[in-house]
């Protein structure tokens, strides 16, 4: 979802480096995976075609810190009853 972001520190040798990887449109999101000591952030989009990707060696990733947009949950919208859709409100 737009807003979606990904936090990785990585280890520089005599410093860290901090970098970013956001989800920049609606639609999109930031997937993250690990494979064969390579951390893979790539941000996709619906259907599942990568917009861009980076990468960095595991071993040198010190942390990976997912920071989702919060959600709006249906039932917090106001006007919601609470009730299913179908039910009779009458009975």
């Amino acid at each position: 979802m737009k807003g979606d972001r990904v936090e990785i520190v990585v280890d520089a040798g005599d410093t860290t480096r901090t970098y970013e990887m956001v989800a920049s449109r609606a639609g999109r999101r930031v997937e993250t995976a690990v494979r064969r000591g390579v951390v893979e952030v790539s941000e996709v989009t619906r259907n599942g075609s990568v917009v861009r990707t980076a990468r960095f060696m595991a071993n040198r990733v010190l942390a990976l810190v997912e920071q989702p947009v919060p959600r709006e949950d249906a039932s917090e919208k106001p006007g919601h009853t609470g009730r299913p859709l179908r039910e009779d409100p009458e009975s």
